[in-house]
């Protein structure tokens, strides 16, 4: 099972579901777990009846709130300590260091910091990683209206001395093309739907699918997007 990380204070949820369905398209058996203190997707995804802790099946996609580790999803699930969790793919939603440690995420496959460029989210997002005695890489995934290297320069300088090796390649989120509203209608009426996202936000999710899946082909991917864009 490969784990992927989603670490940071900005909101994420919507972006871990949407990568989330390409890959249950795709035919892989994913749990998203969101492990963050205010726990959004217990209000972005349907469940008839939430408890403290609870695993609900959204889309093809089982979702869990509330666990701290691995092995209290094990035991949700009724299988033993030993037992592989029944996924291809655990797509990891943090937004503290506990989370870091108790989902063991500094050996994942690929871990993505994510973010916009306002002071909380920046200073923040870093807390989480200022705890990190062993150096960690990570992916940016940066959320902000234009593509200047002024911006990306200042998360390296409030960066520095941390323990984080970031990767050469970054991916950009526009944060006015009229996503947004999008993702909210997608909330209110319970579905994940590619159709009126814009270009730019499928390319992001093709390329960060295509980091997770490393043996599958673009085109593969697009096929998949196209599936979800018809609502087949």
């Amino acid at each position: 099972m490969k784990k992927i990380g989603f670490i940071g204070m900005y909101d994420k949820i919507d972006l871990i579901l949407n990568v989330a369905k390409i890959l249950t398209v795709m035919h892989k058996r994913v749990i998203v777990v969101d492990s963050t203190l205010i726990q959004k997707a217990k209000y972005v995804v349907p469940v008839i009846n939430p408890t403290v802790t609870y695993i609900t099946n959204f889309e093809d996609i089982d979702v869990a709130i509330g666990f701290d580790n691995e092995l209290g999803i094990k035991e949700y699930l009724g299988i033993s300590q030993r037992e592989d969790l029944p996924y291809d793919v655990m797509l990891i939603d943090a937004d503290n260091a506990k989370a870091l440690e108790q989902f063991d995420m500094k050996n994942d496959a690929k871990n993505y910091f994510v973010t916009a460029f306002d002071l909380y989210s920046l200073k923040r997002g870093l807390e989480i990683l200022a705890q990190l005695k062993t150096p960690m890489e990570l992916t940016k995934i940066l959320y902000t209206k234009e593509v200047l290297k002024e911006e990306n320069d200042y998360l390296n300088f409030l960066s520095l001395g941390y323990k984080i090796v970031w990767s050469e390649y970054r991916i950009y989120f526009p944060i006015e093309n009229g996503d947004w509203s999008v993702i909210a209608e997608n909330q209110r009426v319970a579905k994940i739907k590619f159709k009126r996202l814009s270009a730019q936000y499928k390319d992001n999710l093709i390329y960060i699918v295509s980091e997770i899946l490393n043996d599958t082909s673009e085109n593969q991917i697009r096929r998949a997007v196209k599936i979800i864009e018809r609502g087949v």
